[in-house]
């Protein structure tokens, strides 16, 4: 039988072992600490500490004292069931001198190492029982001062399993506000730039003489919208859903503001009901229809004003914006003009979109969108 150690060497052996648990900040470093300090600190051989999970069982089995060629020849780490599930029932602290006698002893299976003497209690978190801590084979058995020593260090490993718990959602917390800073600075920054590269395209196209010059910058303005939009996808995937805050009033007048900054058009606006709690999709069909009616008023109608009215009802929201221009003819392909673009975002969103247009009233485009 092995000399127990003195009151004092054990108190400054529990503040060595405590300091090592305590400064784990990961959550598994924890546990195995906690079961290497226990061993340490009662002279046992082996010792393993085993998570329970929300059925009773333990989902999770750390294990100090048997090599890996041991542990695989035994097999799959045990459940919590006979003796282990014993502590997990009665949540009290066991000690045995020889386990395999226990009402409860299922005994080893094949390869397991010899075990006879035994501690094991439960490690709580708050008041919940988070997982036990079992130690085996010590010369001479656990005595009551080992129980005490080990119970202090079950409180001790709680508080640091809570401890590095807590530090694991601030790290996710942590990874979630820099996706929302990453897909904030991606909507304010790159996608504005491309959109002013946009517009800035769009402008050019009446002054292009060629057609074919026309019709290649409009397919790259496009593009550039295509872009725009797997942009906003990627960003949407980035921020949790209950973060997205859209407010389609603000977005739509962040809009104007691009599309009217090279041209001295006149554009008034007008908003009906709640626009500030729309699906995520409305909003970017809604955004992508008046920004291709309104540039195309701005570049093509020469209307000194440009309306647009946006209203939200029952099931449906409507979209309509006017001006005074020129007109034309809404059925004939015109180079750069988006017409086909409107009629196309409209029906794949299951709406509807008319387009009137005269040399007497200039041009109207209505799209209702459902909700």
């Amino acid at each position: 039988m092995s000399k127990d150690p003195s009151p004092t060497t054990t108190l400054a052996e529990i503040a060595v072992q405590a300091a090592a648990v305590a400064s784990q900040t990961d959550l598994t470093s924890v546990l195995f600490t906690t079961v290497e300090a226990g061993m340490q600190l009662t002279g046992a051989r082996y010792g393993a500490l085993g998570v329970i999970g929300e059925h009773g069982g333990l989902v999770e089995f750390l294990h100090a004292g048997i090599d890996a060629d041991t542990a695989e020849t035994i097999g799959s780490p045990p459940h919590g069931r006979g003796l282990l599930g014993t502590i997990t029932r009665t949540e009290e602290v066991m000690r045995l001198d020889d386990l395999a006698s226990h009402k409860d002893s299922v005994g080893f299976p094949a390869n397991h190492p010899a075990m006879s003497s035994f501690l094991g209690l439960p490690v709580r978190v708050g008041d919940a029982v988070y997982g036990n801590l079992y130690l085996t084979e010590k010369d001479g058995g656990f005595t009551a001062e080992d129980e005490e020593t080990i119970t202090a260090l079950a409180a001790i490993a709680g508080a640091a399993i809570s401890t590095a718990r807590l530090q694991q959602r601030l790290r996710r917390v942590a990874v979630v506000e820099d996706r929302e800073r990453i897909a904030r600075d991606l909507h304010d920054a790159i996608i504005q730039d491309l959109f002013a590269v946009g517009l800035g395209l769009q402008a050019q196209i009446p002054k292009l003489q060629n057609p074919e010059a026309q019709e290649s910058v409009a397919q790259t303005v496009q593009k550039l919208d295509e872009v725009i939009a797997s942009l906003r996808r990627f960003i949407f995937d980035l921020r949790p859903p209950v973060w997205v805050n859209r407010s389609l009033p603000r977005e739509l007048a962040d809009l104007l503001g691009h599309l009217t900054e090279p041209h001295e058009t006149k554009v008034d606006v007008s908003m009906d009901g709640d626009l500030e709690h729309l699906p995520n999709t409305v909003v970017d069909d809604a955004l992508a229809l008046v920004k291709e009616s309104v540039s195309n008023a701005l570049r093509h109608s020469e209307s000194p004003l440009v309306s647009v009215a946006i209203a939200r009802h029952a099931d449906e929201l409507s979209v309509l914006v006017i001006d005074e221009g020129k007109g034309f003819d809404p059925d004939e392909h015109t180079v750069g003009m988006g017409i086909g673009n409107i009629r196309t975002r409209a029906t794949r969103a299951g709406g509807q979109a008319t387009i009137s247009s005269s040399t007497e009233t200039g041009t109207t485009v209505k799209v209702v969108l459902p909700l």
